[in-house]
């Protein structure tokens, strides 16, 4: 595997978990990938980011990212229990970690690879 494609694949597996954490660091390394950028570099930014508190701005903007995958197949209650397991959690009657599991189950239904293998839902 070339450098590059170490890099892509690296990055499609973390880049959830990065956004999760930390908008600015999400756009810094997209910014990074543009550029001739080392593994190396890639690997110290998201350790960085994965230190960050996530803010609720970030794991909302996260978990709609990832419901994306689904909006078109999910069912009318899938989507309600979406909306609602967004307030609660907007109105601190949730944990984050419910989220990020409600998107794992989603992605084992539906078989969206993608998100299995990204390392948020790990």
């Amino acid at each position: 595997m070339s450098s590059r494609a170490g890099i892509e694949k690296l990055w499609a597996q973390e880049k959830y978990r990065v956004m999760f954490h930390s908008q600015r660091y999400y756009n810094l390394i997209r910014e990074m990938l543009k550029k001739d950028s080392s593994l190396e570099e890639i690997e110290r930014l998201i350790d960085e980011a994965i230190h960050v508190q996530p803010t609720k701005g970030s794991v909302i903007n996260t978990y709609q990212h990832m419901w994306g995958y689904f909006k078109k197949y999910a069912t009318k209650e899938e989507k309600i229990a979406f909306q609602e397991k967004l307030e609660q959690f907007q109105n601190d009657e949730l944990d984050k970690q419910e989220l990020v599991m409600c998107i794992r189950l989603l992605a084992e239904k539906y078989q969206v690879n993608y998100l299995l293998n990204s390392t948020l839902l790990h």
